[in-house]
């Protein structure tokens, strides 16, 4: 067996109950019709990516007789009744691809929740089971950069609207929030996918992965790369002493045109008083590129709006069209410990309440933006809605009791837009060429590809101030 080539076999990429379902829908059944959608959760849009990513990397994958034999070997010894034949039939009709057809909202697309946004099933009637045995495997592909994107994509809005009332230069939106999320969230491909959601809508990333997703995937140009910053071990290294020395060398280092200045190592004020305020200010105020003054602890609202002023008091500030203070062109804080969305927008709250412009600080979010999600944030759902039995296509629905959110959708669905709402119908409900959801995948084979360029100008058209409004928690010690 071949361990490697298990994480991409989509025969073990499954929830371990789905090998005896095959066995379970009643006689006649001849085709599943299975819907994914976000039932609602913290937030009331989706922004909709990554269908396209696992769709490329795991299903137009043909599954080999070598995938057989290796699926079989983890799962027997797991007592999981693991029908091989199923998979050889497979394999013999339709060599080794599966007999499903996929339908999805475009990507990039912002939908409100519970709203359908991918519908699949099967191809051939002799396979209806295939269509929920992908559901384990489709539905992390899905809600993870979906919510990770919508995330992002809501800061987006509400930065707008600091920018808009505080900033002389709104149109550089795509700046204002860097991925730090690397090496805070829990593997590699988690850090290409959700890092690629958060590039549809900024440009600023230090999540080399996520580059590399966004180009595999979708044919992206390369991001706005990360400045040239410092860590505490280049600053600790040379001693509490010689700290000026090493801001010095970063602002000297061959080609830097962001210079990421790390003040807390020792003492932040003194950092920011005497040794730029006074000791290197001629030197900072000449640099040709930016210097980007980085608070990386204590409190993450506070903080950097106080250095803020505190740059202000030894570099001066001009005052903007719109009544802001901005510090010189050249001088700006970074803060990127500790961020979350509500601190996110705490921290220009309270830069617009003293009357500073928003331009002042930028900020990068790490685990806040890549990590600390999880399926319900949205409360994401698959179910099978239709199924052809015997030639007659039957409603499934699940209606719980003890829980409106769990009711499912039923029959076949479409997804309508008229007078700027969406919808979820029946799909005979309205023409065919009035539904959203266009078809994607069919059989193994990809039958619409998106390009970034794409995704990007769908997320940024006008959307409804309801989207986005009431997200915010509030944060203690906004003034």
């Amino acid at each position: 067996m071949s361990e490697s080539s298990l994480w991409r076999n989509i025969i073990v990429n499954v929830d371990s109950y789905k090998n005896a379902h095959y066995g379970m829908y009643p006689d006649g059944t001849e085709y599943v019709s299975s819907y994914v959608e976000s039932r609602g959760g913290r937030f009331p849009a989706t922004l909709f990516v990554g269908l396209q990513a696992f769709l490329l990397e795991y299903l137009t994958r043909r599954i080999t007789i070598d995938d057989i034999n290796d699926a079989e070997a983890v799962h027997r010894p797991m007592g999981i009744p693991f029908n091989r034949q199923n998979w050889i039939d497979l394999l013999n009709d339709h060599d080794g691809y599966l007999p499903i057809e996929i339908e999805a909202v475009p990507e990039g697309t912002v939908v409100p929740t519970g709203n359908v946004l991918v519908q699949l099933v099967n191809t051939d009637p002799r396979y209806p089971w295939i269509t929920s045995f992908v559901e384990t495997a489709l539905l992390r592909g899905v809600w993870y950069p979906t919510t990770v994107g919508t995330l992002s994509w809501t800061a987006k809005q509400l930065m707008k609207g600091f920018l808009e009332r505080t900033s002389d230069h709104p149109e550089a939106i795509r700046m204002y929030l860097h991925d730090y999320g690397n090496r805070g969230v829990s593997s590699l491909e988690s850090a290409g996918l959700g890092g690629m959601a958060h590039l549809v809508n900024f440009d600023q990333t230090d999540t080399v992965p996520a580059y590399v997703a966004a180009r595999q995937w979708y044919n992206a140009a390369a991001p706005n790369g990360s400045a040239v910053f410092q860590e505490h071990s280049t600053v600790a290294a040379a001693g509490r002493d010689a700290e000026a020395d090493t801001f010095r060398s970063l602002l000297k280092f061959p080609g830097v045109v962001v210079a990421g200045l790390l003040v807390d190592t020792f003492d932040h004020d003194r950092a920011v008083n005497e040794i730029l305020g006074k000791e290197m200010h001629d030197e900072i105020s000449q640099f040709q590129g930016l210097v980007a003054v980085r608070c990386d602890s204590g409190d993450p609202i506070k903080v950097p709006v106080d250095t803020v002023e505190s740059l202000m008091d030894s570099f001066g500030y001009e005052t903007n069209g719109k009544g802001f203070k901005v510090l010189p062109p050249n001088i700006r804080v970074i803060q990127g410990d500790g961020l979350t969305l509500d601190t996110y927008v705490a921290i220009y709250t309270e830069l617009e309440a003293r009357g500073l412009a928003a331009d002042n600080v930028l900020c990068g979010m790490g685990g806040g933006l890549l990590q600390q999600v999880n399926r319900d944030t949205l409360n994401f759902g698959f179910k099978a809605s239709a199924m052809r039995i015997n030639g007659e296509w039957r409603e499934t629905v699940k209606a719980p009791t003890g829980s409106a959110m769990k009711r499912s959708k039923g029959g076949r669905l479409a997804l309508r837009y008229t007078d700027g709402t969406y919808s979820t119908v029946p799909r005979d409900s309205i023409p065919a060429e009035e539904n959203q959801l266009v078809p994607v995948f069919r059989d193994g084979k990809m039958l619409r590809q998106w390009d970034f360029t794409e995704l990007i100008e769908r997320s940024e058209r006008p959307t409804p101030e309801s989207y986005y409004s009431g997200v915010v928690q509030g944060v203690a010690g906004v003034h």
